[in-house]
């Protein structure tokens, strides 16, 4: 095949002396095409570098095999994406398993999930959508409910609306840290959020005040931080409860950004992990377990729920009288580091 142009089904016909019929069914496996045909067509079209036309076929079918993600960072920092790398490898492997094509449609903080979504319908290049950073009534649920557009949270809402998600179980991993912190003998513990809005943060504050509780100490609002915990806002952060009149003795961290810039604070004023000051963190990209300090780490396969997030959405799309995916992730609590 001599043309420089993108190989299509006419220039792949041309080549084996086949109709354009034929060809665009023996890339599908149709039954009416002989098996050594098949081959043929397939190797031809591989060799030729072929890729189908998904506008075209979204044109005829209306589908185009390809699912959109919306992930927005969550923080401004460099090392913001490594911490979702899990579950996009997870989400891309599904895809690609069950002949779909993944678009990461990456935001901002700051920017409008309600914005952002209208923006990706808009586009019209998906057959369904992955939300995420979930609010308490976030009116995302609703608008795709209504509009009967298949999707699929990352996180649940407080809304009383039947739709597909996939959790994690963050209520009790920080109920789970902050008692083992407790346990520890620490009796003034600061936790880390994001942001103030979404489901995940209340989520941890919830477990987090329970903890506290049910130890019988007094929850004091001055040890909730709610932030964007870059390194060095983390840093900053304890940096200023440790030199308050009333410091605390332990941390739970938001992420593993938290974590590094809670070490650097600790660091400076001489403070031990795990002797003077005890750190229970979110470790989902096992960063912990390469630190020399005693640390209480908390993970989630998120490989796993990258995987189950598409194929919940996939099985919504391929099959919509199913029931919908209702799954939460418990995660681990272990304890990492010297000692």
């Amino acid at each position: 095949m001599t043309e420089k142009r993108r190989p299509n089904l006419r220039m792949l016909a041309d080549e084996l002396r086949l109709s354009v019929t034929t060809v665009s069914r023996a890339l599908k496996d149709g039954p009416e095409v002989h098996p050594d045909t098949i081959s043929r067509v397939k190797a031809a079209a591989e060799a030729a570098g072929y890729v189908p036309n998904l506008h075209g076929r979204a044109l005829r079918t209306g589908s185009t095999r390809n699912l959109t993600a919306i992930l927005p960072m969550e923080t401004r920092d460099y090392l913001s994406d490594i911490l979702k790398l899990p579950l996009m490898e997870g989400m891309t492997m599904a895809a690609r398993q069950l002949g779909y094509t993944l678009t990461i449609f990456s935001t901002t903080p700051e920017e409008s999930p309600q914005e952002n979504l209208e923006q990706v319908l808009r586009s019209g290049g998906a057959d369904g959508i992955v939300i995420t950073r979930m609010l308490a009534a976030d009116p995302r649920i609703p608008y795709l409910l209504e509009r009967g557009i298949p999707f699929i949270a990352f996180g649940r809402s407080d809304l009383d609306w039947d739709y597909a998600y996939v959790d994690v179980d963050n209520e009790r991993i920080a109920y789970e840290a902050t008692s083992l912190l407790i346990e520890c003998g620490r009796r003034r513990i600061a936790l880390q959020l994001l942001t103030r809005e979404d489901q995940y943060s209340a989520m941890r504050l919830a477990g987090y005040r329970k903890a506290i509780e049910d130890h019988a100490l007094t929850f004091d609002p001055e040890l909730i931080g709610q932030e964007d915990f870059t390194m060095e806002a983390s840093e900053r952060w304890i940096e200023r409860l440790l030199d308050g009149a009333s410091p605390p003795s332990g941390l739970v961290c938001a992420n593993e950004l938290g974590l590094l810039g809670a070490l650097s604070a600790l660091r400076k004023r001489g403070l031990m992990p795990g002797h003077d000051f005890s750190i229970a963190t979110r470790d989902n990209t096992r960063i912990a377990r390469y630190l020399s300090a005693p640390l209480v780490a908390h993970s989630v396969d998120m490989v796993t729920v990258g995987r189950a997030l598409v194929e919940g959405l996939v099985l919504q799309i391929e099959h919509p009288d199913n029931p919908l995916t209702q799954q939460v992730f418990a995660g681990e609590i272990s304890v990492v580091g010297d000692e």
